[in-house]
């Protein structure tokens, strides 16, 4: 019989994986590091300006790391977009929140 091909039984071995690609999650950080920005104009106006004078490159390495979170937050939930947004959107601004109110109390 060199002709039999193998039909699997379970349901398991039938179902392939999906496969998450990083792009989308990629794009969904650099848009949580700008709404995250956004939030801190929105909460401090334009002392905001004054205080990222001195302090920008801290935020601008915040950039990377969003645009990462949001890749690993993606592969993490396996390309569910609309979960991958909110969590992502939260850890950002989180992380965002916490190097804002480091600085300021430094």
């Amino acid at each position: 019989m060199p002709n039999v091909i193998p039909v699997p039984t379970h349901s398991d071995d039938l179902a392939q994986e999906e496969h998450a690609w990083p792009f989308p999650g990629g794009v969904i950080g650099f848009v949580s590091y700008w709404f995250a920005l956004a939030i801190t104009f929105l909460l401090y106006g334009a002392n905001t300006l004054f205080f990222f004078l001195y302090t920008w490159p801290f935020f601008l390495t915040m950039l990377p790391v969003a645009v990462l979170v949001g890749i690993a937050l993606n592969m993490v939930l396996r390309g569910r977009l609309l979960w991958t947004l909110i969590v992502t959107m939260l850890v950002v601004a989180c992380l965002f929140w916490l190097l804002f109110s480091f600085l300021t109390g430094w």
